[in-house]
Formats: C-alpha cells, sequence, structure tokens
C-alpha cells in the first residue's frame, strides 16, 4: 500500500499501519485495523472530533492537528494524525477516529 508523508510527516509516523490493510481481505479498514490491533485494544472509535475540509481535526478545547500520512484504500480514506490518532474517512462525509499507539 502506498503512504503519502504531508506535513514532515516520516514513514514512522504510519507505523505498522500500511501493514495492517490488505486489499485482498474484503473487509473494511475498520474491521481490518480492529483485528489486526488486538494487542492495542482493537479499533475503538472516539467522538466529539470535527474534521475540517483541509484534512485536519479538532477535538473540542484542543488546538487542530493535521494529517502526517495518507493511505488510499478503496474507498476510504485513511489518515495518520500526531500522538497516535487514525482517521477513517468515507466517501459520503462520515469518518470514525480512534488512538493506535
Amino acid at each position: 500500500m502506498k503512504v503519502l508523508l504531508v506535513n514532515n510527516g516520516t514513514p514512522e509516523d504510519a507505523g505498522l499501519i500500511p501493514m495492517m490493510l490488505n486489499l485482498e481481505d474484503e473487509r473494511p479498514a475498520r474491521d481490518q485495523l480492529d483485528a489486526n490491533y488486538q494487542h492495542g485494544g482493537g479499533w475503538r472509535p472516539m467522538g466529539k472530533f470535527k474534521a475540517r475540509r483541509d484534512g485536519s481535526l479538532q477535538y473540542p478545547g484542543d488546538p487542530a492537528i493535521e494529517p502526517l500520512a495518507v493511505m488510499h484504500f478503496r474507498d476510504e480514506l485513511v489518515l495518520v494524525y500526531p500522538y497516535g490518532f487514525v482517521g477513517i474517512f468515507q466517501q459520503d462525509g462520515s469518518f470514525e477516529v480512534a488512538r493506535m499507539d
């Protein structure tokens, strides 16, 4: 899987996320990350984040964080942010964010 590094991101920022996603597996990114991150607690969505048009995320009361790595996974967009946050965005604009550190 190709990883696009943005905003001074490094390969280390993407971590093992690209290896946890397999295009031959028909499950969506959420299900694959949940299954492949069990040692870290699985995929546990955190609410209250707001996605901004520039790809950044904002949690109430905190400054916005910009993505460091971007991966296209079929019809989904997987973005890796500072502090171990990962966002999975759907074409309809819906998204989930979980911490995977």
